[in-house]
């Protein structure tokens, strides 16, 4: 078979999407604490690493291969090793599947910051992603139960989400809730303001940039037309700079000041809420995505202190409540098709927004239930938390025996030798 532009777009998205995982490591390594970067770096290449092998092997036809369960997932032993697809097409939109399962669980791990055990997170991202991301990939994508035809969409009607607004950003950032309240607060969480400092900020604004353009394949990977291409590189351009303008302006508002992590966080918080809706909404409707997400964000990560969760790096400020912000407005702003149906705003009548809720809902009931259940089950068996004297100390030496900066008149290997002593 003659391999055609399509396919060529498809390949070029999934380099583009698994760029972001790094990318992302560089966002977090950043904003953690110097002590903890290199950790930080290395819970999202772990993810790479597990989430490639678990998918070939299983991982694919759970969110693929006919359903089991009422609809739930799909068949996990149906397209065990991908055999059946060497020598076909379908590997190339396969791989592009799988950076999704990737950074999906990777987002998850910056709420953990400094106090994660990575042997327990190298056990969590394959059960999670097994358990958890590809049952909701099958129900969402693969004809499961938020499908039109599934028993969830019969109901409430058929969710709209292109490229992940419950499937990956809702899904990560209800997961990192729940994971903060099992694992628990650092021991300086909330004692004085600002306790917690970004130790590297250009760094999380080359993690930023990377993001954004690895984006452009994160959203625009799978769509089908010329017209519909155009619409969501736009769309993944303005909503995040009208999000960047909005937290910097309610930062502005409140703080006195922008900051270079505000802008950043902007950026990051446009990019998830135009995520399921790049390809249904207008240009200007991917603008008021944006504003809203960026005020709204920029808000929410305070919460974590009036309600006592140590979100260390606000992937539930950003990833929950931005998902949630453009999966829900996607009921007012969805552009009628083929004259029809539409959002609220557009005089579609709020089946659409009914549709959304009831998806948004569903994604918060599973993730929250099935990720409980595997955190409390890896605290209670091999511990989740380092020790008190290790998180004092750092994860990177804790956890690695390595530092991500050599300080004073030392080198990497003192500081090596220093911890192994």
């Amino acid at each position: 078979m003659e391999l055609t532009a399509g396919d060529v777009w498809v390949m070029v998205s999934a380099a583009l999407v698994l760029l972001m995982t790094p990318g992302l490591a560089f966002f977090y390594g950043g904003m953690a604490r110097a002590k903890a970067a290199l950790n930080m770096v290395m819970m999202s290449f772990v993810s790479i690493g597990m989430v490639g092998v678990v998918w070939v092997l299983w991982g694919y036809g759970m969110t693929s291969a006919p359903g089991v369960l009422g609809g739930l997932v799909g068949d996990p032993f149906a397209d065990l090793g991908l055999a059946a697809h060497v020598g076909t097409a379908d590997l190339v939109g396969i791989g592009f599947g799988a950076t999704f399962a990737i950074i999906t669980v990777a987002l998850i791990s910056g709420a953990v910051a400094d106090r994660t055990r990575f042997g327990a997170w190298s056990v969590f991202v394959p059960v999670w992603v097994t358990l958890v991301y590809c049952p909701l990939a099958f129900m969402v994508w693969g004809g499961g139960l938020l499908s039109a035809d599934g028993a969830v969409g019969r109901v409430f009607g058929e969710a709209i989400d292109f490229a992940g607004g419950t499937v990956v950003h809702i899904n990560a950032g209800l997961a990192a809730l729940v994971l903060v309240y099992i694992i628990g607060s650092r021991a300086d969480f909330g004692r004085t303001k600002g306790f917690h400092k970004p130790h590297n900020i250009p760094l999380v604004m080359i993690g930023t940039a990377l993001l954004w353009f690895g984006w452009f394949g994160f959203n625009g990977g799978a769509a089908g037309t010329v017209e519909e291409a155009g619409l969501i590189w736009v769309n993944t351009m303005v909503a995040p700079a009208a999000a960047m303008l909005a937290w910097m302006l309610t930062e502005r508002v409140r703080d006195g000041r922008p900051t270079s992590i505000g802008a950043a966080s902007g950026v990051v918080a446009g990019l998830v809420a135009i995520t399921p809706a790049c390809a249904s909404v207008s240009p200007l409707g991917a603008v008021l995505i944006g504003l809203v997400a960026g005020v709204g964000s920029a808000l929410a990560v305070g919460l974590k202190y009036r309600f006592g969760y140590d979100d260390a790096l606000d992937v539930v400020g950003v990833h929950l409540v931005a998902g949630i912000i453009g999966t829900v407005a996607i009921g007012f702003l969805a552009l009628p098709v083929d004259g029809a149906g539409g959002g609220l705003l557009y005089g579609g009548g709020a089946d659409q927004l009914v549709a959304q809720l009831a998806a948004t809902v569903f994604t918060v009931v599973y993730t929250g239930v099935l990720t409980a259940l595997i955190g409390l089950a890896i605290a209670r068996t091999i511990g989740f938390r380092v020790s008190p004297e290790d998180e004092a100390r750092g994860v990177d030496l804790s956890e690695h025996r390595e530092s991500a900066y050599a300080f004073g008149d030392g080198d990497a290997s003192d500081v090596v030798e220093e911890a192994r002593v």
